[in-house]
């Protein structure tokens, strides 16, 4: 588990809590950690407290007991703030670079939202502990009130339900004040950049409520001429009374992404060798969307042993889009290319009820959680596919196609498409024990029992469209399965000296293959997935240095992934599984000097793949076997001016392949960062450089191509607060 916090300055004081036990965010429970401060200083519930103190003593929401992060049988690292905020971070995408074992994109990844691997196994991202929804045709994400980052690094379905085992990614927002504070930050940098924010926190003229906004606009026209923009709203207001905290926030956004979803195409098994602002997409294409969330959160703490926790979410989202797909490469003409229309609008309510009781039994003290959690989820999707005109020189390629008015979309088995009203209904029981055995053992014990109803509705015959059986869809009729997985985890800490804790744990997990994209040939099996974790913790030098080093064996059954074999996208289901080790530090060198660093090394494999059976004993598509960060700080003065700091990284990603069978590499690659800071209580100003020696490099592999990093770019930033 990564806890990555905010990116905005924050003042050393806090608000004392209101009692030890109730949650103070939005997160998934409640904990004794401190509230929000006057700036928004990441709050308790869920999060890490203050910000301040020894790493290992931080409470990260995603364990949902407030157990502190030294007692917890999880992998664990954390990134001060500073990283993000140093190195211009403005998304979620660039947050997590940083956290040992992360990797972006695998397979489905067209630029338009964000997907991410996790000891080489999908992601789920999750708003204040609540489902952002699929790992595929998801949203990107800003970075827009977020307080901090949690990643759960594998199986957490124990905690959460439905879920891959690669891990869970919770984004925690800032909490309202009773303080008043105001901010307001800009970012400019290369290919017309620029992020723009300001919040505003405070009280109410009503007793005990607090209010706050964030809001950001954020535009950029990228190297490549692939426009994006995200603006984005989110008012929020915390109530007091009595034995209560009550959160209540709606997050507003319109998104417009340009997908690239070729990239680079392949040329004789490696991204062809042109320049790389090269273009073989189609150039109207778009990747737009609008989502409203609405969330409501109560802790009610009638005792000083006990926290009820009931919480609801309510998502809407419209995503439309024109994107690529097939395409290959014959001669030198690129040839079977494709452009998709898509229009998914998707309704997401989740209810969860978490009563939290502290107590002892015998020595030994108990934090158990007990929940009850039911969702419903509908879309609706419509796809359609037309047939591009080839490119007939991919040395010097001249896109054929001038508008979507001159194609025509169809629905038919050579072009992907159908118009389908899918339903989802999952109940759960879940329980977790987090035991003080002594002062040096903790044990935790979680187990959780489904219920999954899901249900496909075709709307029109689509011809040549069958399940996996070669039954025909017939529209009007609807498909169910029902399924009842039980998912559970353990593990233990034993504190064998001061700062050395060893801990081991178990978990399975399952997933429900159901998304817009796994029910085109029908409703699937859940997939599941087995991990196991041995690792120690040490804090040593007065909490000066931290590192963990963790190993892990994860295998997942009955996968689903997107492929494209001979130009063809298609769904196919596989088995993985990856075995490796992490590091990662956190030194305290001096007052002055920081060093961060994480090392992964993962060997990943197809241990069973029916669809294309030579594949097996390969690599999947999208996972590195190495991944290297560091980060180091520097503060210093210049004569009577102090406040200057300098700071510098790097970022290695082993090479990747693109498809089962290994024939498409990615080649691996190192970039370097570079940031000069000047920073004081009210404000500070930040110059800096990314890709600094100015590498082409690839960051996703796309099927039919590789999506090209940023070259070098510079940045410059302000912030004022008061």
């Amino acid at each position: 588990m990564v806890v990555v916090q905010g990116t905005r300055a924050r003042p050393s004081t806090v608000t004392p809590p209101v009692r030890p036990a109730p949650a103070q965010t939005a997160a998934p429970t409640a904990t004794t950690a401190t509230p929000t401060s006057a700036t928004g200083t990441p709050g308790s519930g869920a999060g890490t407290g203050s910000g301040e103190g020894p790493p290992l003593q931080q409470v990260p929401g995603v364990g949902k007991t407030g157990t502190p992060i030294v007692d917890l049988p999880f992998s664990v690292q954390i990134i001060p703030s500073t990283v993000v905020e140093q190195q211009g971070g403005t998304s979620l995408r660039q947050a997590v670079r940083n956290a040992s074992g992360i990797s972006e994109g695998g397979p489905s990844s067209y630029g338009f939202f964000d997907r991410f691997l996790i000891r080489g196994m999908d992601a789920r991202i999750y708003s204040d502990g609540f489902s952002d929804g699929d790992q595929i045709n998801g949203y990107p994400h800003s970075l827009n009130g977020v307080s901090f980052i949690e990643v759960l690094k594998g199986p957490g379905s124990a905690l959460f339900g439905s879920g891959p085992p690669g891990g869970t990614i919770n984004m925690i927002h800032y909490l309202p004040s009773p303080i008043p504070a105001y901010g307001f930050g800009v970012q400019a940098g290369s290919f017309a950049s620029y992020t723009t924010t300001a919040y505003a926190t405070g009280p109410t003229i009503v007793p005990g409520l607090n209010y706050r906004v964030d809001a950001l606009a954020q535009h950029a026209d990228n190297f490549r001429h692939l426009p994006s923009a995200n603006y984005e709203f989110r008012p929020a207001w915390t109530w007091t009374p009595p034995q209560h905290v009550t959160n209540f926030s709606i997050d507003a956004r319109h998104i417009e992404r340009t997908p690239d979803a070729y990239g680079l195409i392949f040329f004789r098994g490696l991204p062809i060798g042109i320049d790389r602002e090269t273009k073989y997409s189609t150039p109207f294409s778009f990747g737009n969307q609008d989502l409203a969330r609405t969330t409501i959160t109560d802790a009610w703490s009638p005792t000083d042993f006990v926290t009820v926790n009931n919480r609801v979410s309510y998502l809407h989202r419209d995503l439309e889009l024109l994107r690529n797909s097939g395409g290959t490469v014959s001669g030198l003409s690129f040839v079977s290319r494709q452009l998709r229309h898509q229009h998914d609008m998707d309704d997401d309510i989740i209810y969860q009820f978490e009563p939290l009781w502290k107590f002892r039994t015998g020595f030994s003290a108990h934090s158990l959680l007990t929940g009850f959690e039911a969702r419903q989820q509908f879309i609706t999707a419509n796809r359609a596919t037309a047939d591009l005109p080839n490119i007939s020189n991919i040395f010097g390629p001249v896109i054929p196609e001038a508008s979507a008015a001159s194609l025509n979309f169809l629905r038919d088995a050579a072009h992907a498409g159908f118009i389908d009203k899918l339903s989802a209904r999952y109940l759960s029981l879940y329980v977790i024990d987090q035991i003080d055995v002594t002062d040096q053992l903790k044990v935790r014990l979680s187990g959780r029992k489904d219920w999954w109803d899901t249900s496909l509705t075709p709307q029109v015959f689509v011809p040549g469209r069958v399940f996996d059986n070669g039954q025909l869809f017939q529209p009007g009729v609807t498909y169910k399965r029902h399924d009842e997985p039980l998912s559970w985890a353990a593990g233990a800490v034993y504190k064998i000296m001061p700062g050395v804790a060893p801990f081991v744990g178990i978990a399975r997990s399952n997933l429900a293959n159901f998304n817009s994209e796994a029910t085109a040939n029908g409703i699937h099996d859940p997939e599941s997935a087995l991990q196991r974790e041995l690792g120690v913790k040490l804090s040593l030098l007065q909490d000066r240095l931290t590192f963990t080093a963790a190993a892990f064996d994860v295998k997942r059954t009955n996968v689903f992934a997107q492929v494209t074999v001979a130009g063809v996208t298609t769904g196919v289901f596989n088995d993985q599984l990856t075995k490796g080790y992490e590091l990662d530090l956190v030194f305290q060198v001096t007052p002055k000097l920081k060093v961060i660093a994480n090392a992964t090394f993962q060997h990943a494999e197809l241990t069973a793949n029916p669809s294309q059976p030579a594949a097996t004993g390969k690599q999947p598509i999208g996972v590195p076997s190495h991944i290297y960060n560091a980060w180091v700080t520097y503060d210093f003065a210049i004569g009577p001016l102090d406040g200057f700091r300098i700071a510098g990284g790097m970022s290695y990603r082993d090479i990747i392949y693109a498809d089962a069978l290994n024939t498409l590499l990615i080649p691996h690659y190192t970039i370097y960062d570079l940031v000069l800071s000047y920073n004081k209580p009210k404000w500070d100003l930040s110059v800096g450089i990314k890709n600094l020696t100015d590498v082409t490099y690839f960051s996703t592999a796309l099927g039919s191509g590789a999506s090209v990093g940023e070259p070098r770019t510079f940045f410059a930033k302000a912030n004022l607060r008061w």
